[in-house]
This record gives C-alpha cells, sequence and structure tokens, in this order.
C-alpha cells in the first residue's frame, strides 16, 4: 500500500473511532459506507462499520459487517470479542461463549478473550466458570478495575460476600470515583441485611453520575426496605425525572405516596400509571397495582408483562439449575410445601396456624420453607411442633430451588407472590412439579410457572374468570383461613386507647396504602351523619396521621375524632378490637386479615363489594360468617349503611351477639372442615399430575 493510502486508512479509521466515542453513529456510518467503497479489503474499517451499525440498532447489517471483517482478519481479538457481543445482545450466551473459547485457543491468556468469556459465561449464570476467566484475566490485566468489578460481581452471584467486598475494594483504590462499584457494593451490603448502608452506596453512586436514573431507583428500594418512606418516594421521583418511560419508578412512587396518604398529584401520577399498564412498560410491581383503581383485566395485563420481565431475566440461570421432577410411588403420602416470610407472629402465620395444625394428620406430608428468621414467637413454636419447618432465610432464590426440589415436594403453595417478600424469583425455576398462588396476592400472577390458584367462588365468581392467568380451584368455603384456638384478652379502657368515653366507633384497620381519597371521604361522611362517633385507624408511616388529620379538617370534620392505633403484639390488638362497634372496609383492596381479627374478635364488618379479586375478599367472609347483610352493592348503599348502623345502637349489639353466640359454629372458623377441603384440593391437583394430565378448573 501507499504511503498516501496508508495515511488516508488511518485517517478513516481514527476519524471512525472519534465519531463512535462521541456516540455519533449516524455519521459514523456514513463515512464508514465510504471508506469502506474505497478500502474494501480492510478489516478494520469494517469491524467500526459493525460497531455504528450496532448503536444505530441495525443488528442485521452489524453482523454482516462483523462477518466481513471476519472474513477479512479472522485472528482479529477485537472482531471476535465484537462478534461475541453481538451474539450476547441477541440472547445467544452459548455461541458467544464457543466463539470466544476458540478465539482462546488462538491466544492464550489474552485478557480482552478472558473478560469478554467471563461476561458471556456471567449471562448463561455459569458464575463458576465466569468467576475463573475473569481471575485468570486478571494476570494480564492487573490495573484493570472493572475487571475487578466483574469478579466481585461473580463472587456475589455465587455467595461469597466478603470476597465480592474485597474485590470491590481492590477496584476502588484503582479508581476511586467509580459509580458501578458503589453500586455493586450496596449489592453485596443488601445482601448482608445491612440495608441503611445500603442506601448509602446506592446514593453515592448516584452522586458520582447523576444521569443514571437505576441509582436513585434502586436506592429508594432500599430506603423503601429500611423504612425511609419519604426518602424512598424522593429517589423515585429523581428517577422518574432522568427516566420518564420508566415504569418501575412510577410505580413504586405512586405506591409510597399511597403509604404515607400523599395525595396531592396522585390523581395525574395514577393516570400515567393506568396508561403505562395499557402500554405494557415492565417493571410495575403487581402488588402495588392492586391499590389503584383497575380492573381485572388490567391487574392481569400488569402481571403479566411484570412476570414475563422475570422469565426473561432468570432463563439462563433455569437453564442453568435445569430442575426436572420424577413422579412419586403411587402410595407415597403427597408432599406439600409452603413458601413465606410470615410464618410468625405476622397475618400469614396468624391466618394459617390453625389449619397446618389441622392438616398434621398424616394424610399429607407437610413442608413449610420459612424464608424470614425463625424469632421463636408462639405461632412458630406451634408450627414446630406439627410440621416441617425448613429455615431457608439465609439462602438465595436458586440454592432454596435446589433445596425444595431436593426434598420432593410434589405442590407448592406460595403464600408471598409478588407481595413484600416476594417469591417470584424462586417459583421462576420450577422447584415443585405444581405451583399454586394462594392467600397473600388476591390476583392473577400472570406467570406460567403458577399452575393453580386457590379461592372460592364468591371472591372469584365466574365472570372475572378471564382475568387469570392460572386454573382455577375454588374451596366450597370462603378460602383464607383463621386461627381459631386464639382467645381474646382483657382490653385496656376505651380511655387508655386514646378513644372518647361514649360514641361510635368505627374501625378501619388496613394498611394506609388502601386508604385512597375516596374512601376517606366517605369515611368523613359517614361521620358527619353519626354524631359522636369516630374513626379508629391503624397509625402510618411517617407523618401519615398528620396528613389524614389536616384532610379531615379539610372536609369539615374535627380531626380530634380521627384515632390512631400505634402498632402492637397481635395479641394485644385483638384485645382493643372489643372497643369496635363496626369494621368500615376499603375499596380496591379488601381487608384480609385484619377483617378475620375484627370478625374473631366481634366486630362486625361492612364491606362494599368490587370488581377484582382483591375487592370480594371481604364478601366471600361475611358470606360465610352468615352475615350477607354487611355485603353492599355501591357507594351510596355502603355510607347508608354505615350511617343505618352507627345510628342504631341495638342493631349493632344485635350483630356482635350473632358473633359472639355463633362464632365457633360459623363455617368461616370451623378448621377442621376447611382442612378437609383443603386436604381434597391438594389431592385433587397431585392426583391430576400423578396421572399426567393437565392442571385444569376445578370446583370443590
Amino acid at each position: 500500500m501507499k504511503p498516501s493510502h496508508r495515511s488516508e486508512l488511518l485517517a478513516y479509521q481514527h476519524q471512525l473511532a472519534r465519531l463512535l466515542e462521541h456516540g455519533e453513529a449516524l455519521e459514523a456510518d456514513q463515512l464508514a459506507l465510504r471508506a469502506r467503497a474505497d478500502f474494501p479489503q480492510d478489516a478494520e474499517i469494517a469491524r467500526l462499520h459493525g460497531l455504528a451499525l450496532l448503536q444505530l440498532t441495525r443488528h442485521e447489517d452489524a453482523r454482516e459487517a462483523l462477518l466481513q471483517a471476519d472474513h477479512l482478519a479472522p485472528d482479529s481479538v477485537e472482531v471476535q470479542c465484537n462478534l461475541a457481543s453481538l451474539q450476547l445482545s441477541e440472547g445467544d450466551a452459548d455461541g458467544a461463549i464457543e466463539r470466544l473459547r476458540s478465539a482462546l485457543r488462538l491466544h492464550p491468556g489474552h485478557a480482552a478473550i478472558l473478560l469478554m468469556l467471563g461476561n458471556a459465561l456471567m449471562a448463561a449464570a455459569r458464575y463458576v466458570q465466569a468467576r475463573e476467566s475473569y481471575a485468570m484475566a486478571t494476570h494480564g490485566a492487573p490495573q484493570h478495575a472493572g475487571l475487578r468489578l466483574n469478579l466481585a460481581a461473580a463472587e456475589l452471584e455465587l455467595g461469597n460476600l466478603e470476597q465480592a467486598s474485597q474485590h470491590i475494594d481492590e477496584a476502588l483504590q484503582l479508581v476511586p470515583k467509580f459509580d458501578s462499584a458503589y453500586a455493586l457494593r450496596a449489592r453485596v451490603l443488601q445482601a448482608q441485611g445491612r440495608l441503611r448502608e445500603a442506601a448509602d452506596a446506592w446514593l453515592q453512586a448516584e452522586k458520582l453520575a447523576p444521569e443514571h436514573p437505576h441509582y436513585p431507583f434502586h436506592a429508594g428500594l432500599v430506603l423503601d426496605d429500611a423504612g425511609d418512606l419519604p426518602q424512598a418516594a424522593a429517589a423515585f421521583e429523581r428517577a422518574l425525572r432522568l427516566d420518564a418511560a420508566s415504569g418501575a419508578a412510577l410505580g413504586m412512587l405512586v405506591f409510597a405516596k399511597r403509604r404515607l396518604c400523599d395525595w396531592p398529584g396522585l390523581d395525574e401520577l395514577c393516570a400515567q400509571l393506568h396508561r403505562a399498564v395499557a402500554d405494557g412498560r415492565e417493571g410495575i410491581t403487581p402488588f402495588a397495582f392492586l391499590a389503584e383503581d383497575a380492573s381485572a383485566t388490567e391487574q392481569r395485563r400488569c402481571a403479566s408483562t411484570f412476570a414475563a420481565g422475570i422469565e426473561q431475566h432468570a432463563a439462563p440461570l433455569r437453564k442453568e439449575l435445569s430442575l426436572t421432577h420424577h413422579l412419586p410411588k403411587a402410595d407415597a403420602l403427597m408432599r406439600v410445601g409452603f413458601v413465606s416470610n410470615g410464618f410468625g407472629e405476622r397475618p400469614i402465620g396468624q391466618l394459617t396456624v390453625a389449619l397446618l395444625e389441622q392438616l398434621s394428620d398424616n394424610l399429607l406430608d407437610v413442608h413449610l420453607f420459612s424464608t424470614a428468621p425463625n424469632e421463636g414467637d408462639p405461632i412458630r413454636r406451634r408450627l414446630d411442633a406439627t410440621t416441617t419447618v425448613h429455615d431457608v432465610a439465609h439462602l438465595s432464590p436458586p440454592a432454596l430451588a435446589r433445596h425444595i426440589h431436593q426434598a420432593g415436594i410434589e405442590i407448592l403453595f406460595d403464600l408471598r407472590s409478588y407481595g413484600g417478600g416476594a417469591n417470584s424469583d424462586l417459583f421462576e425455576f420450577r422447584p415443585a412439579p405444581v405451583q399454586v398462588n394462594w392467600l397473600a396476592y388476591p390476583a392473577t400472577s400472570g406467570a406460567s410457572w403458577t399452575d393453580y390458584l386457590l379461592t372460592d367462588a364468591v371472591a372469584l365468581p365466574a365472570t372475572l374468570r378471564d382475568a387469570f392467568s392460572e386454573k382455577i380451584v375454588r374451596l366450597p368455603r370462603c378460602a383464607l383461613p383463621a386461627d381459631n384456638t386464639r382467645t381474646i384478652g382483657e382490653p385496656p379502657s376505651r380511655e387508655a386507647c386514646g378513644l372518647p368515653a361514649e360514641g361510635v366507633v368505627f374501625a378501619s384497620f388496613n394498611g394506609s396504602h388502601k386508604l385512597n381519597p375516596a374512601a376517606f371521604a366517605r369515611f368523613m361522611l359517614i361521620l358527619q351523619q353519626v354524631p359522636g362517633s369516630v374513626l379508629w385507624l391503624l397509625s402510618g408511616p411517617n407523618g401519615a396521621d398528620d396528613r389524614l388529620r389536616a384532610a379531615a379538617t379539610a372536609l369539615d370534620i374535627n380531626p380530634q375524632r380521627l384515632v390512631f392505633l400505634p402498632r402492637l403484639p397481635h395479641a394485644e390488638h385483638l384485645a382493643r378490637l372489643t372497643h369496635a362497634d363496626l369494621f368500615l372496609d376499603s375499596l380496591p383492596c379488601n381487608a384480609q386479615s385484619t377483617a378475620v381479627d375484627a370478625l374473631w374478635a366481634g366486630c362486625p364488618v361492612l364491606t362494599w363489594v368490587g370488581q377484582t379479586l382483591a375487592g370480594r375478599q371481604c364478601a366471600s367472609l361475611l358470606f360465610h360468617a352468615h352475615l350477607p347483610e354487611l355485603v353492599t352493592e355501591d357507594e351510596e348503599s355502603f355510607i347508608a349503611m354505615a350511617t343505618h348502623l352507627g345510628n342504631d345502637r341495638e342493631a349493632l349489639t344485635t350483630l356482635r351477639q350473632h358473633l359472639a353466640q355463633r362464632r365457633t359454629q360459623l363455617p368461616l372458623f370451623d378448621m377442621q372442615a376447611f382442612a378437609a377441603d383443603f386436604r381434597r384440593a391438594v389431592q385433587a391437583m397431585g392426583s391430576r399430575y400423578r396421572i399426567g394430565r393437565p392442571p385444569i378448573d376445578l370446583d370443590l
């Protein structure tokens, strides 16, 4: 090549590299076309053109350019790494691994190839091999901070938190202001349960790279988990400002504001959230969406989109785990498992303990998988005495999936789903052949990994069937169990509870996210029409109580008529319920465990039946408590009934007597019969699996 031609070629290469570095892909594409016409045999020009086309997301054209570069320079490390990167972007991790291993045979120990190979192995969830590849690469590039960080990421996936921390520190010694290192440190701290430190690490990453929306978003998630809702909401707002299309940030911001009872501007945010669900934007948490005034069809769309994102993300690890199931012997007891972070003095434990005790009769082999630490409380001690409890809080989701699989569980109940302490990152690995959504998340999972949803005909009528991806199993009773062994202690005086000596006490002990402006306005209208009455609420987080007092004042209600109950041990809470005259339910998301508690304590519950499973749970409770007259059909009827009962002490007394005198005979609290029906449901689902038949709807 003549010197003038070589000079022109180098100028092309230099200019293309500069354009790509500055993200000017369109101009790079035009320049590369001219350069390739002038130098059709130059591999580097073809390679740089391929990178420009990748930036323009023209993958087919990029592949053609890179393959031409490969033809011209088959030994080029850069070309092989670029082609492997293209394969990774298309989900072909195995192909990228094969390509890079071939390149490594030609260039043994080459740091760039080893780094890229590590990335491909990580994408394939082959974390041990990825760690080895990164470790080998550090010998050829000891000053490469990103390589140290990748090594830390592999150790984190393997659960080796101390080694991960060590490699993060090494990366920060090389590059002290490395935002990605602080982000990875945050993930390690989260895995260690050090939430406040994890939040600080995310915030430090945000400070170093304020243009990246995922840093404040993840900071918000950790702040939320740590109980700092105001700062979490502020972080979600920052993330949304940086990425207005983020469904995840929008959904979490709305949910945080609902829990804070911070209602100004909420209507517009909710409208945006509904549009985001309709558009199929990823990352909107289905559990949080239950608090929105949405149809069952919208709930399914939200859940299906969320589940699809989880499935796509987990596909490599699911393939790597490759859990397969073998039919048990025909005469073997059916082994049924339950997964939750609430097997103790929490709503799930309180609801299920008596049922699980009834199931321990040698007709089923019952196993509980507790994803929260054992606190040694009375409910947990009862469960330890009657079931096989596996303490698995220390296990990662993949390790827990293996554990459940090795335990030979046939039918696995998800008692969290998309709620707090969600199990979706476990059930996606299919640890059991039959998987069931029940109790904590009253809506469809929208997920292929969930076979059945357990419910009843009142809560989920035929008109809602199409809004559920699972097969439906309907019990002949309310599908919410209860602990019918509890005793109601003597409560402190009304005055000690902050209640007036006289007057009707309306109660609503739902979580603050269920108390939306419309429900609160209904409650205030009821107070206006029942002189001397008060509304007893569960105290909310971070100033929510003061916001509700201000909202009451704006609706011409004396804020002193709102009384806030602090969170108490369950026995103390239950005793105080004897002072409540009428429990007012909420829509669009009904009370569940709080309504069960109220009815057991003798407090009647008034509901307004909704158009979703989450909005019909209370109707089922009342139907099976033989109180169908407390199920109203619309807002006007709800307000009228509450006002009537509030002004008719004799009627309230009659309702309380019904509960006090017939409580132990009501179908709602008959756990022996519940256990028999539940066992039939398990056996029906299990029998179909054992004879090789697919799941179907089952009405028992």
